[in-house]
């Protein structure tokens, strides 16, 4: 029997904002950064990123520079209150929706994300979802808490489908063993949207809508 996959993009694509951007918006209030140099570097990357010419490792230095300044208990405490001010209400009933619709089906349900682990873990698990594919980062040996840098191959652009691979191949099976489907608004998804079964474009930027209606991809507005 083939396996039936589904990927998830999660930043404008099960929730309507950039987890990562609202995240170091959110830390700015809490005192954590100078907020008028930060809020420049921050555009200027997500500039970068919607255009597709972000470094990752030179942005993760950047977003988490604070979050590994401030410890584990600070960061914590202060996603918990992100998550509740900021995701949940960001977190709409389609969204839910369909991502139970999948698992109700037996699908395997996975978010692949290029924001890091720390950031959307407990997005994923708002969405029922265990399966977490992100930046992994690693962590300083003497006090056991994030450095900064990435672990391993970055879950962005072409990393995404490298890191879907490593997933498959964990559990015995490859891109002929499956049957999938990937959501996302993103170009810098366009690696991983072309190597699935079924390639949904929802709610997706102008140039990745174009790319959609040319190839007869799936069309989605959820939001």
């Amino acid at each position: 029997m083939t396996t039936k996959l589904t990927l998830f993009d999660l930043d404008h694509t099960l929730i309507p904002l950039d987890s990562d951007y609202e995240w170091n918006v959110f830390t700015t209030t809490l005192g954590w950064h100078d907020p008028v140099e930060f809020n420049r570097q921050n555009d200027a990357f997500y500039a970068q990123y919607q255009a597709g010419i972000l470094d990752i490792h030179e942005y993760v230095r950047f977003a988490t520079s604070a979050l590994c300044a401030q410890g584990a208990e600070k960061s914590e405490a202060a996603h918990a209150q992100f998550m509740k001010t900021v995701v949940q209400p960001a977190i709409r009933p389609q969204a839910l929706s369909l991502v139970q619709q999948h698992r109700a089906a037996g699908d395997a349900v996975v978010i692949v994300t290029a924001t890091n682990e720390f950031v959307t873990r407990p997005i994923a698990s708002a969405f029922g979802v265990t399966e977490l594919i992100a930046v992994n980062l690693a962590r300083d040996p003497a006090s056991g808490w994030f450095s900064g840098e990435i672990v391993g191959t970055p879950s962005f652009r072409e990393g995404k489908v490298a890191r879907v691979e490593q997933w498959l191949a964990a559990r015995g099976l490859s891109w002929a063993e499956v049957e999938s489907t990937f959501y996302s608004d993103s170009m810098n998804d366009l690696p991983l949207l072309e190597k699935v079964t079924h390639p949904v474009a929802a709610n997706s930027e102008e140039r990745l809508r174009a790319i959609a209606q040319d190839r007869g991809w799936r069309i989605l507005e959820l939001f």
